[in-house]
C-alpha cells in the first residue's frame, strides 16, 4: 500500500492565517521527506476555516520546497474558474513542478463560492464538464482557438500572429495531459463510474462511512468496463482519518479530545453537511433520522487512532470492508500540537504504512 497525503485544512476561525498556511506547508514538506507518494490539498474561496484560497496556488509555493512527492489539485473547482485560464495556469504549474503534477477536479460544493462565482443557480456539474472537455481541447490543439461552449467561449483567432505564438496557451510537461482525478463523497457515485470512463482515477473522501466507500470501487469498474480498461485498484485512492501516537492512550486523549483538531474537523463538517441537509454521508441506513446521526458515534466510525499495533489492525479491518485500494490518503488536520502532528506523521509512515500491504 502507498501512502499520500490529503487536506481539507480546516482551521479555527481566529488563527492567524500566515500561521495556519505555514503549518500547511510544512505538512507537505515533511510528507515528501518521510517518502508519502502523493499529496493533494483543496480549496475554498469564502471558507475561513478551509483557508487554502486556490489549491494550484499553494501548490506553486512546494515546487521547489519538495523532491519528490506528487502535488495535486484536490480539488480545482472548475465552475469558478476560465477554462483558458485553468489550461494556461495549470500547464505552467505542472513545468514548475517538473512533472510531478496531479490534476484533481471537481464541481466544487460550497455554496458561497458558488454564489460569489454566480453560478450559484446554474447546472454546476454540466458547466463542470464544459470547463475540462475545453482545457483538455485547448491542450490537444493549436492555436487559434475557436472553442464554443454553453458558457465559455475561447477564441484567438483575431490575434494570433504565427511569427511569434502570439494566441498561443501553452501546453502542460505531461502529454497528453497530467494524470487526472475526482474526488468522491458520495455513496454509489455515478461521478466515479464517468470518470473511470473516461480514464479518470478516484479518491475516496475520509470523511465517508467504509461501507459506501466499498461502492465506489463497484462504480470504478463499470465505468472501467464501458471504456474497455481493466479496473485495477492500485489506481484506486482511499482517504482516512488517522493519529498515531506512541501509545493508545496517548493517541485516544488527543483523537478524541472535545478540544483537539479531530474533534474540531468533524465538529465543523459536522454542522455543515447537518445545515445543507447532507447528512446522509455519516448514515449507515440511508432511512436513518438526521435526529441519530451524532457527532460521537461518527467520529467513533470515521477517526482511526492508536498505537502503530492497533493503527495497523485497524487499516487491516478497514480494507476487509472496502476491499483493496492502492493509495492510503493520511487525512491532515489543524496542527494544534505541532509535536504530535509531526510524529503522528512519521510513525504512520515509519511504522504503519510498511506493515500494510497490498
Amino acid at each position: 500500500m502507498k501512502l499520500g497525503f490529503f487536506t481539507m485544512p480546516m482551521h479555527p476561525i481566529g488563527k492567524d492565517w500566515q500561521q495556519s498556511l505555514r503549518e500547511d506547508r510544512e505538512a507537505f514538506i515533511l510528507a515528501d521527506e518521510l517518502g508519502f507518494v502523493e499529496g493533494y490539498c483543496g480549496e475554498h474561496s469564502t471558507d475561513p476555516e478551509e483557508n487554502i484560497t486556490s489549491s494550484a496556488i499553494f501548490m506553486a509555493t512546494l515546487a521547489h520546497a519538495t523532491r519528490r512527492i506528487k502535488l495535486g489539485t484536490g480539488t480545482l473547482n472548475m465552475p469558478n474558474h476560465h477554462p483558458a485560464a485553468v489550461a494556461s495556469e495549470i500547464a505552467m504549474l505542472d513545468h514548475l513542478l517538473g512533472g510531478r503534477f496531479i490534476l484533481g477536479i471537481s464541481p466544487g460544493a460550497l455554496p458561497s463560492d458558488a454564489e460569489v462565482f454566480g453560478n450559484m443557480d446554474m447546472a454546476r456539474p454540466a458547466m463542470f464538464l464544459e470547463a475540462i472537455n475545453q482545457v483538455l481541447q485547448i491542450w490537444a490543439s493549436d492555436p487559434p482557438y475557436n472553442i464554443q461552449g454553453q458558457y465559455w467561449n475561447i477564441s484567438s483567432a483575431r490575434t494570433h500572429i504565427p511569427e511569434t505564438g502570439m494566441g498561443t496557451i501553452p501546453k502542460p510537461l505531461q502529454r497528453p495531459h497530467p494524470p487526472i482525478v475526482v474526488t468522491a463523497v458520495a455513496p454509489f457515485s455515478q461521478g466515479i463510474a464517468e470518470a473511470a470512463a473516461r480514464g479518470w482515477e478516484p479518491i475516496s473522501a475520509n470523511f465517508l462511512l467504509p461501507k459506501w466507500v466499498r461502492t465506489h470501487w463497484t462504480k470504478y469498474v463499470e465505468g472501467c468496463e464501458r471504456s474497455g480498461r481493466v479496473a485495477d485498484s492500485a489506481n484506486w485512492r482511499v482517504a482516512k482519518t488517522v493519529f498515531v501516537a506512541e501509545d493508545d492512550a496517548t493517541a485516544k486523549a488527543y483523537a478524541m479530545d472535545p478540544a483537539g483538531p479531530y474533534h474540531y474537523y468533524y465538529n465543523t463538517l459536522f454542522k455543515k453537511l447537518k445545515r445543507r441537509g447532507a447528512l446522509g454521508v455519516f448514515k449507515s441506513d440511508p432511512q436513518m433520522p438526521d435526529e441519530q446521526v451524532t457527532l460521537e458515534s461518527v467520529m467513533e466510525q470515521l477517526v482511526i487512532h492508536g498505537s502503530p499495533d492497533r493503527v495497523v489492525d485497524k487499516l487491516h479491518e478497514l480494507r476487509e470492508v472496502t476491499g483493496d485500494f492502492g493509495t492510503l490518503l493520511y487525512a491532515g488536520v489543524d496542527w494544534k500540537d505541532p509535536a504530535l502532528a509531526r510524529q503522528s506523521m512519521t510513525l504512520m509512515a515509519e511504522k504503519v504504512a510498511p506493515r500494510v500491504g497490498r
